[in-house]
């Protein structure tokens, strides 16, 4: 990974309009990676969608950050189960035909 592809926290913390500590108690729980280089935070550019989701729902929902951990579990179990399903589909379609 070239460092192109990372962003300063600090930067997005003034975009998003949120504290260093909110960004800091998403690594604590795993829901980002923060890599420091040279004594300064760094997120990966592929995780922004994520945290803006996280940011939203913190935001606009009031949820704190055990709720944002719970509802992005949630998600990928949903989203692992619909994988699942589209799988069961696809066989299914080959025994009909």
């Amino acid at each position: 990974m070239e460092a192109k592809d990372f962003i300063p926290v600090i930067q997005l913390c003034s975009h998003y309009k949120v504290e260093v500590s909110f960004f800091n108690a998403l690594n604590e729980v795993g829901l980002i990676e923060i890599t420091t280089i040279e004594q300064a935070s760094y997120l990966h550019q592929d995780t922004i969608g994520d945290v803006e989701k996280m940011i939203r729902i913190h935001h606009e929902l009031n949820v704190n950050i055990e709720g944002i951990d719970v509802v992005f579990n949630l998600l990928q179990k949903v989203d692992d189960l619909q994988n699942e399903l589209n799988a069961a589909q696809n066989r299914l379609r080959l025994y009909e035909r």
